[in-house]
């Protein structure tokens, strides 16, 4: 196999960097273009993932309207939902949720993390 093409390798990096700062017009407009909205990086993050974890439900919402599951786990089977709670992120959690996310998905799930932080906000909106 060759290695990957360094002018794609620095594509995909300002693609998952859009994600992680919340970028949400510039993400939206590659995903427009075609970078798939479940793109996943060398751990399994997806750019749901990586929204949901640094806080941006706006782009977590730009993502989902594209196409982007809101189930899918990482390498670690850790779900975005999951990493929304564990960083206390209700608006990250309110996106998820009216996107299709699944409270129980992934290990441990959004449910057990609450649970094992004690968090009660995040239970409260885990529940319907």
């Amino acid at each position: 196999m060759s290695d990957p093409d360094p002018e794609l390798l620095e594509l995909w990096a300002k693609v998952f960097g859009f994600a992680r700062s919340g970028s949400t017009a510039e993400l939206a407009a590659y995903v427009d273009a075609g970078i798939p909205a479940n793109l996943t990086n060398d751990s399994g993050d997806t750019l749901v993932m990586l929204a949901a974890y640094h806080g941006h439900a706006a782009t977590v919402t730009a993502l989902l309207e594209r196409g982007a599951d809101p189930n899918r786990t990482n390498d670690r089977g850790q779900s975005p939902l999951a990493g929304a709670v564990f960083k206390a992120e209700p608006e990250v959690v309110k996106a998820l949720l009216a996107g299709g996310a699944d409270p129980a998905a992934g290990q441990p799930s959004a449910l057990e993390t609450a649970r094992m932080f004690g968090n009660d906000e995040m239970l409260t909106l885990l529940r319907p």
